[in-house]
C-alpha cells in the first residue's frame, strides 16, 4: 500500500500557475546548526533579503521557517498572540503556588496520518535538552478508538468507513469495497440494507472519478446532493451526510463541495488501509497543552535563525509604490502606526481579514483577489471545562452525531501524561474537556437558541446538555453534575448587541468556491499569500492545508527572487493504487460527456 502522499517532484505548472509552479522541487534538509551560524548564514544569504510576514498562525510560522533556512531576514507580525488558531489561550487567574494557569485550547489539536507538510515541519522541530523533536510529541491512537455516542438510546454510529475492521486486500476492487462498505453500515443496524448498498455505492463513484471529473463535476455539486440524502432517512442523514462534514471536517453538508469531503473521505480511507496493513495510526493528537509541546519549541527554534516576533502588531494595509507592495503599515500596541518596509511580503492573515485589505488600488493590480469575497467563513470555536476528577470517556476522543451544534469533544489526560493538579489551576483540577462547537446557527436542546444567539452561560449550560444527552442516556452516568470547576469559551467569541460575534472565522469550502482561491504568488511582484484559502493540494483549512501554503508561497518567493536555495519540499495526494485504470477510463468518459462507470444516481 503506497502513501496517501508523496514527494513531488514534477512540475505543477499544470495545476498552479506562475512562480509557483516550481512548488514540487527537492526539499531542503534541516538544519540544526547554532544560532550564531544561522545569523551568520543570513546575513551572508541573497540580495534582496528581507522578509515581512504578516500572520503568525501555522501558514506564517512555515512561511518563516522555510524562508529563515535558506538565509533570508524575517520578521513577524501578528495582532494577536503568536500560533494563530492553534495557540493555547491560559485562563486568567488560576494558577496558584507556582503551578500554571489551566491551558485553554481553540479546540482539539488533531492530526491525522495523511497530514504530510506539518509531520514534515515537526520533524524539523527540536525540542529543547532533548534528542526528540516535536514529532515526537503525537500520541497515536487507532481508527477504532474515536467513539460516536447518540443520544435516546441509539447504538453508537460509525460514519463511513471508520470503525471496523476487514481484510484490505479487499479494498482494492470496487465490488470488494462494496461488500466492505455494506456490511459496516450495516453494523448495529446503523441505516437499512437499501441505504448502506446507496452510500457504498456513492463512495465507490467519488473513489474511481479521474480528477477531471472531480474538479469539473463534484466541485459543483454539494455532499449532501452527491450522497442524496434529502430523500433518504434521518439515520442515514446523520451518519453519512452529517458526520463527515459537520463532526469531522467543520463544513455544511448542504454546500460544501463534494470534491473536497471526497477527498477528504478518500484520505480516512487510505490512512485506514495503511493502518490495517501495519502502517502508521490514522489519528494523532498532542501530547499537552499545544504552546508546550510544538509552539514553544517551534519559537525558540526559529529565534536561533534569527527571525524576529512582532506580537501584538496588527496590520493595518499595504502602501503602494510602482506597481508593488511598498510598505505594510503595522498599528502598534500603543495604537501607533508605523510603514514597514521590506523586499518581499507574506500576507498570512485569515481570509476575512485579508480581503479587507484588497484596496481597489490593490485589487486593480490583481483582479484574481477580488474573487476573494465570494468566499464563504463560519465559525468552529472550542469550549473547555476543567473538572474535579479524571475522566473516562472511552479513549478519550467523542463524536457526537446527535448533537445539534455537532459536537467533538477530547479529554486531555486521555493523551497528556502529567500530573494535571500538580501543574495546572489551583491543585484541585485532575482533567480538562476540550469541545469544538461546529455548528453555531441549529437550536439546541435546552434553551432552543442558535449558539450564536446563546449568552457564554447558556452556550456552557447548552453544550453540557448535548454532551450529557448522548453520555449519560443509557442510565450509565460518564459525565457527573458538579465536576466542572473552571471553563472557557474561546476568547475569540465575544457578545455585542445582544449576539455573538467570532473574531477568527474560519475558511468553508463551499460548492464552486475552488474557482475563487487565489494563487500563492499574486500578481504584485512582491506580494504572496500563505494562509489556509490558498489552493493548495490539500484544499482544506486545517494545519495541513495552512502549512502547504506557507511552503507554496515560500517557492514562489524564492522563484521571484532568482533564488538559487533548494526549493521547499511539497507532498502530492494519490488515490488507490489498484483504482488508477478505473480512474483513467473516467477521464475519456468525462471528456466524452458520459458519468461515472458507478454513478447510478
Amino acid at each position: 500500500m503506497t502513501a496517501q502522499y508523496r514527494d513531488s517532484t514534477v512540475s505543477r505548472r499544470a495545476v498552479l500557475r506562475g512562480a509557483a509552479g516550481l512548488a514540487g522541487a527537492a526539499g531542503l534538509a534541516a538544519t540544526a546548526g547554532p544560532a550564531t551560524a544561522q545569523v551568520a548564514r543570513r546575513r551572508n544569504g541573497p540580495a534582496r533579503n528581507t522578509v515581512a510576514v504578516l500572520g503568525a498562525g501555522i501558514g506564517g510560522l512555515t512561511a518563516a521557517h522555510e524562508l529563515a533556512e535558506r538565509g533570508f531576514e524575517v520578521t513577524v507580525f501578528d495582532r494577536k498572540e503568536l500560533g494563530g488558531k492553534s495557540r493555547t489561550i491560559p485562563l486568567p487567574g488560576t494558577g496558584g503556588d507556582g503551578r500554571a494557569p489551566l491551558p485553554g485550547e481553540h479546540g482539539a489539536r488533531g492530526f491525522t496520518s495523511f497530514y504530510h507538510h506539518v509531520h514534515d515541519t515537526m520533524r524539523r522541530i527540536p525540542l529543547p535538552g532533548t534528542r526528540n523533536t516535536v514529532h515526537d510529541n503525537l500520541v497515536p491512537f487507532s481508527v477504532n478508538d474515536p467513539r460516536y455516542p447518540r443520544a435516546h438510546g441509539l447504538p453508537d454510529g460509525f460514519p463511513l468507513m471508520f470503525g471496523f475492521y476487514f481484510d484490505p486486500r479487499q479494498a482494492l476492487t470496487p465490488e470488494g469495497l462494496q461488500r466492505i462498505l455494506i456490511e459496516g453500515f450495516l453494523k448495529n443496524n446503523l441505516i437499512p440494507l437499501p441505504e448502506a448498498i446507496h452510500m457504498a455505492g456513492r463512495v465507490v463513484t467519488y473513489l474511481t472519478s479521474s480528477e477531471d471529473r472531480r474538479s469539473g463535476q463534484w466541485e459543483h455539486v454539494s455532499w449532501w446532493d452527491f450522497v442524496g440524502a434529502a430523500s433518504r432517512s434521518p439515520q442515514f442523514q446523520a451518519l453519512a451526510a452529517t458526520g463527515l462534514t459537520r463532526a469531522l471536517v467543520a463544513a455544511k453538508e448542504y454546500v460544501a463541495s463534494t470534491r473536497t469531503m471526497g477527498n477528504m473521505m478518500e484520505g480516512f480511507f487510505l490512512a485506514l488501509l495503511r493502518e490495517l496493513t501495519g502502517g502508521p495510526k490514522v489519528y494523532e493528537v498532542l501530547n499537552g497543552p499545544t504552546n508546550e509541546a510544538w509552539l514553544d519549541p517551534w519559537l525558540t527554534h526559529l529565534r536561533g535563525m534569527g527571525v524576529q516576533f512582532r506580537p501584538g502588531h496588527a496590520l493595518d494595509g499595504f502602501e503602494i509604490a510602482g506597481g508593488q507592495l511598498g510598505g505594510a503599515r503595522i498599528r502598534m500596541p500603543d495604537g501607533s502606526t508605523r510603514l514597514h518596509q521590506a523586499d518581499w511580503y507574506v500576507c498570512a492573515v485569515p481570509t476575512d481579514r485579508a480581503r479587507q485589505l484588497w484596496t481597489p488600488e490593490i485589487r486593480g493590480l490583481d483582479p484574481a483577489l477580488a474573487r476573494m469575497d465570494e468566499l464563504t467563513v463560519d465559525w468552529m470555536s472550542g469550549l473547555q471545562m476543567f473538572v474535579t476528577e479524571k475522566l473516562e470517556l472511552g479513549a478519550g476522543y467523542n463524536i457526537y452525531l446527535d448533537a445539534p451544534w455537532r459536537l467533538t469533544s477530547y479529554s486531555q489526560r486521555a493523551f497528556w501524561d502529567v500530573d494535571y493538579a500538580a501543574k495546572y489551576g489551583d491543585g484541585t483540577i485532575h482533567d480538562g474537556l476540550t469541545i469544538d462547537i461546529s455548528d453555531w446557527d441549529t437550536p439546541g436542546i435546552l434553551f432552543g437558541k442558535t449558539a450564536k444567539n446563546c449568552t457564554h452561560d447558556e452556550i456552557y449550560q447548552e453544550t453540557w446538555a448535548q454532551l450529557t444527552a448522548a453520555l449519560n442516556d443509557d442510565g450509565k452516568i460518564q459525565l457527573k453534575d458538579g465536576i466542572v470547576r473552571e471553563w472557557l469559551l474561546d476568547p475569540g467569541i465575544t457578545w455585542q448587541n445582544g449576539r455573538n460575534q467570532s473574531d477568527e472565522p474560519l475558511l468553508i469550502n463551499t460548492i464552486g468556491s475552488w474557482a475563487a482561491r487565489p494563487e500563492a504568488h499574486t500578481a504584485i511582484p512582491n506580494l504572496f499569500l500563505a494562509a489556509d484559502y490558498v489552493r493548495t493540494n490539500f484544499d482544506l483549512a486545517t494545519m495541513e492545508g495552512a502549512n502547504e501554503a506557507g511552503r507554496t508561497a515560500v517557492n514562489a518567493l524564492l522563484e521571484a527572487a532568482g533564488s538559487s536555495a533548494p526549493r521547499v519540499q511539497m507532498f502530492t495526494r494519490e488515490s488507490i493504487p489498484a483504482f488508477e485504470p478505473l480512474r483513467q477510463l473516467d477521464a475519456e468518459r468525462f471528456r466524452a460527456g458520459q458519468p461515472n462507470l458507478f454513478d447510478l444516481g
